[in-house]
């Protein structure tokens, strides 16, 4: 068996999926466009690509899965500015004085994501 896609409910699917294209890096489907029911951000092989649904309800409790990334081209903090900058907002902050621990952010729809240290700041 293989996980094709991970699929986010959403208010607006076009919206919610080119976010996370500009975080990722990764392309939304060329067949794809505003106001579509959904939009698939496509990930690089193997992984799994995000598939965006348009819903009627909006969120009302914390996710029960989320996403913890890892970047690969900047530092945690680098990358939770980026973020950040690109409409994320802080949710909760776990770094610790000594530099380890995580940060955990909202997406524009309010989903709960994490940024984790970058393999380089874990000495890997």
């Amino acid at each position: 068996m293989i996980l094709r896609h991970v699929t986010i409910d959403c208010a607006n699917p076009y919206e919610l999926g080119t976010f996370w294209s500009t975080v990722t890096g990764w392309p939304l489907s060329g067949e794809d466009a505003p106001g579509d029911p959904e939009v698939l951000v496509e990930a690089p092989s193997p992984l799994p690509g995000m598939l965006f649904i348009r819903v009627p309800e909006g969120k009302t409790v914390k996710n029960r899965i989320h996403f913890d990334w890892m970047p690969t081209e900047r530092t945690r903090d680098e990358e939770v500015e980026r973020v950040i900058g690109l409409g994320a907002k802080l949710y909760e902050d776990h770094r610790t004085a000594e530099g380890l621990g995580w940060v955990t952010l909202l997406d524009p729809e309010g989903n709960e994501f994490c940024v984790e240290r970058s393999k380089g700041e874990r000495g890997l």
